[in-house]
């Protein structure tokens, strides 16, 4: 039986979102030459389609990574 604690509230979902966004930006950092697709993002962290996008969209925003003509994900460049 599974307590009615074990359930995912708004609060651990919003940490869950936060650490997702430090392990991709983390990523990025690491590897500045990176460029993935959506699909080959959400291969590579194991995410779900919407997950996956709602990261990606919230690190374009944040002008943190910017998109290609082709689509590919990549980090923004720095003035």
């Amino acid at each position: 039986m599974v307590a009615a604690t074990d359930a995912p509230t708004a609060s651990t979902l919003h940490v869950d979102f936060v650490r997702l966004l430090e392990i991709v930006r983390a990523e990025y950092l690491e590897m500045p030459g990176l460029r993935l697709t959506g699909r080959q993002a959400q291969r590579l962290w194991a995410l779900d389609a919407a997950t996956c996008d709602a990261l990606l969209d919230m690190l374009e925003s944040m002008h943190f990574l910017r998109r290609s003509p082709m689509g590919d994900y990549m980090l923004a460049l720095r003035d």
